[in-house]
């Protein structure tokens, strides 16, 4: 038996909140520097189109900045 995993388009799913806030990535980028990320607009652009993975630390400053829950980002 062969299994096909999927991966899930956390890329997608994150632009996709953060539109639904009508947030610019420059804002986000912002909000999340002012909690203590160090990430910059350029890294958060290549998150979204899938070409960078995001840190652990980012993803959760992300998750506060956008006030959302974790399951958002990992829907498929």
């Amino acid at each position: 038996m062969q299994w096909i995993l999927q991966d899930i388009p956390l890329g997608r799913n994150i632009q996709t909140v953060r539109m639904s806030r009508n947030m610019t990535q420059m804002q986000v980028v912002e909000k999340m520097q002012l909690i203590g990320s160090s990430i910059s607009r350029s890294t958060y652009a290549n998150i979204e189109t899938g070409r960078r993975n995001i840190k652990a630390s980012d993803l959760r400053a992300l998750r506060e900045v956008l006030n959302v829950d974790y399951s958002e980002f990992f829907k498929d």
